[in-house]
C-alpha cells in the first residue's frame, strides 16, 4: 500500500521517514519529495509498505502523531489521474484555433 505522509519537518530525512514506519511492519520504500530547484524538502513524501494490514495499522496510529515537533498527516495515497498532454490540435478540436488569434 502507498502512504501519502504530509506535514513533515523540512529537516526529516528519508531514513528517519522510514524508520518511523519500520516500527509497524516492512517498508518496502521511503521517499520524501523535494523542489527541484531549491532542492528543498516539500514537507511531504511517501511510504510503500507491501503488507496492507501494517500499512492501515501505522495509518491509523501515526496520522495527527508529533514528530520532530510537527504533527504529520499520515493517509492511504490515491493516484492522481493521468493528465492529458496533447499540446497539438488541441485547441481545434474545442474550436479555440491558435491562441495568438484571441489577441489579434
Amino acid at each position: 500500500m502507498n502512504i501519502y505522509v504530509g506535514s513533515i519537518n523540512f529537516k526529516m530525512s528519508e531514513a528517519e521517514l522510514k524508520e518511523l514506519f519500520e516500527g509497524y511492519g516492512e517498508v518496502a520504500s521511503a521517499k520524501i519529495i523535494f523542489d527541484k530547484y531549491s532542492g528543498k524538502s516539500k514537507g511531504f513524501g511517501f511510504v510503500e509498505m507491501p503488507n496492507e494490514a501494517e500499512a492501515k495499522k501505522a495509518i491509523e496510529e501515526l496520522n495527527g502523531f508529533e514528530v520532530q515537533g510537527r504533527k504529520i498527516i499520515v493517509n492511504e495515497s490515491i493516484e492522481k489521474p493521468e493528465r492529458r498532454r496533447d499540446f497539438r490540435g488541441d485547441n481545434e478540436r474545442r474550436g479555440g484555433g491558435d491562441r495568438r488569434d484571441h489577441y489579434r
